[in-house]
């Protein structure tokens, strides 16, 4: 019990009314804040030995963590004084002078703003004027504003100086749930501390502790639901601790808690969440019937099948998960178990399913209608195969392997009807798969094509028929491009001048082939230049091209080739003697161009030379202009 409640009394004297256990049992110093808050706690021990006491903190963290609580033990450590320690200090076991008062909320030099109610400027300006005061009778006047996200714009801009440079006497303690609503100058001049939620099993052990302080059985089940169910508030949790005394008749029992909450059975759920990944739709429909009929909330079982699916995921990878003392044996055992034989592949798809489920049972206006058709698409789910799994079947039919069944016969039936929806779902993938690969294929290979055939009437078993046929020949270009000269020169043709110019600068040819272009292209090339090519290539050809980027350097680029044979040419013509000997009669002169002649004219009285072995290599040659 709290040394500093204030207790109310009859007119005997004696001690009445009740004080709910969030108020009885309130941590009245540093000590008692070590539930869930180490950090903190180690870092104003460290502050307070050394005398770096800070001009401002922020405490920040969602409701129930402590934070009004924290302030004012901060505020009683500031002004902590004894008989024999007048000193600020974290060791508050011995009640000061001004502990009783601090704590109580009613000390003259603690003042305790709220500011969701005082909002203003002018609430501020009252402040400012204040501070100038020394305080009556503590060592610092401490002002402790709550929720100072809600302060105005011009509440905070006139706090801004103050806070910046206080009097020495004066401490400032913030406390807010919305830390990002607070602006970023307040908080340069403030040191935060970000309360963290309290664990589960945190609680679970506070609970224990105060149960047993006030005399009250309580079941270990029930007071893991209500440390879950406290979603790391402390004073949440002690308050649904409060509500299941009262309920339970001051026995804390699991059957109690979980009718009063409105839960599932968490091993009731395990049994759901077994059906659903066996697949059996029958069992899982009815396990779910039973809970609501028995009272619980649709959306509610949802979210524990959500979370049962979160902690399988995680004693998959995490076995020392099972530790856990806010989890159930049931959860515990039956949930290592199922980590062991379900894949992960199937746990996500699960969870991915319920993401999306329980929204639309809470928005549904039949919420158990809704809830059953989620469980019918996760058991339905449970068949399906994984991709990797698609894949690989898809492989074997293909190649006529051991996967086929005799007849063509389904492997795997399901209940409900779900393996004959299964069956004709892989055989309408592979249908499509099958036939796309064949479209783009360019070697003459057989391969395999998946029919759907119509099952007899009240068969569950779809048949599935595999039967090969020849690949389709390679395709035939109406135009042939056999090189980068060639579909540079079919852009000029069809008159795209902008696509020719890009291919001549940008594209590097890997390889050529009908139907199948490769090439490497620069960081600095545009990023739609591969789509346009392709649509043109279709369009010119009249076949189906794809134009694939390759990470080989591949050839040189069409501007990058005349770029290179120009410098060839120009080198060879100045080591040439009557070229040398002309730039060295006329000084100044250069060598700008050189133009090989595709033919001799009747007029030269040099012999003609095969058009070929003038412009080999760019060799300068006997009838060749150079131009100065």
């Amino acid at each position: 019990m709290s040394d500093f409640e204030p207790k109310a009394s009859n007119a005997n004297g004696t001690a009445t009314g009740y004080r709910v256990l969030a108020r009885k049992y309130r941590p009245k110093d540093f000590t008692d804040l070590m539930v869930g808050q180490e950090p903190m706690v180690r870092t104003l021990t460290n502050a307070f030995e050394t005398g770096r006491i800070a001009q401002a903190y922020m405490l920040t963290g969602v409701r129930g963590v402590g934070k009004t609580t924290t302030a004012r033990i901060l505020a009683r450590g500031l002004n902590y004084k004894t008989a024999e320690i007048d000193k600020p200090t974290i060791d508050l076991r011995i009640p000061g002078e001004h502990c009783q008062a601090i704590m109580e909320g009613r000390h003259v030099d603690v003042i305790e703003m709220d500011a969701a109610s005082h909002t203003g400027i002018d609430d501020i300006r009252e402040i400012i004027e204040q501070v100038r005061y020394r305080p009556v009778s503590a060592r610092y006047k401490v002002y402790i504003i709550d929720e100072v996200h809600m302060l105005s714009t011009a509440a905070f801009n006139g706090l801004l100086k103050t806070l910046e440079e206080p009097p020495e006497h004066v401490k400032f303690i913030f406390a807010t749930t919305e830390i990002r609503k607070v602006p970023i100058t307040v908080l340069s001049r403030c040191q935060r501390f970000d309360l963290r939620r309290i664990g589960a099993g945190d609680l679970v052990g506070l609970f224990s502790t105060i149960a047993a302080k006030e005399g009250i059985s309580a079941e270990e089940d029930a007071l893991a639901m209500i440390a879950r169910a406290a979603e790391g508030s402390a004073r949440d949790g002690l308050s649904l601790l409060d509500q299941a005394i009262a309920h339970g008749g001051g026995v804390v029992r699991a059957e109690a808690v979980r009718a009063m909450l409105g839960l599932a059975d968490r091993a009731r759920i395990v049994d759901l969440f077994d059906h659903v990944v066996r697949g059996d739709v029958s069992a899982a429909l009815a396990e779910f019937g039973s809970q609501y009929e028995a009272g619980a909330n649709p959306t509610v079982v949802l979210t524990d099948l959500a979370d049962f699916t979160h902690l399988v995921t995680r004693l998959k990878y995490i076995p020392s998960a099972a530790e856990d003392p806010s989890l159930s044996e049931v959860e515990r055992v039956r949930g290592a178990s199922l980590a062991d034989s379900i894949s992960v592949t199937t746990l996500s798809r699960m969870w991915q399913m319920l993401l999306k489920g329980i929204p639309e049972a809470e928005n549904s206006s039949r919420p158990a209608g809704a809830a059953e058709m989620v469980i019918i698409r996760l058991a339905h789910a449970a068949h399906l195969p994984s991709p990797e799994e698609a894949a690989r079947r898809l492989l074997e039919l293909s190649e006529g392997g051991e996967g086929a069944a005799p007849g063509g016969a389904s492997p795997r039936g399901g209940n409900g009807g779900g393996g004959a929806s299964m069956a004709y779902r892989t055989a309408a993938v592979g249908q499509q798969s099958i036939d796309a690969t064949a479209r783009n294929s360019i070697s003459p290979q057989p391969t395999a094509r998946l029919q759907s055939v119509p099952a007899p009437e009240n068969a569950l078993q779809t048949m599935v028929r595999v039967e090969t046929r020849p690949a389709e020949a390679a395709p035939v270009p109406k135009v042939p491009v056999n090189s980068l000269e060639e579909l540079a020169d079919l852009c000029s043709k069809n008159r795209d001048p902008k696509l020719k110019a890009l291919i001549r600068a940008y594209v590097r040819l890997v390889r050529l082939e009908p139907g199948r272009l490769e090439i490497n292209l620069p960081d600095e090339a545009p990023k739609s230049l591969v789509g346009d090519l392709q649509r043109r290539l279709e369009e010119w050809t009249e076949i189906r091209w794809m134009v694939i980027l390759s990470r080989e350097p591949g050839q040189p680029t069409l501007t990058e080739s005349e770029a290179s044979t120009r410098a060839a040419r120009l080198l060879d013509a100045r080591q040439d003697p009557d070229v040398a000997a002309i730039l060295a009669r006329f000084p100044g002169a250069k060598i700008t161009d050189v133009r090989i002649r595709a033919a001799s004219t009747a007029e030269d009285d040099t012999p003609s030379l095969p058009a070929a072995a003038e412009s080999a290599e760019g060799d300068i040659l006997p009838g060749d202009d150079i131009e100065f």
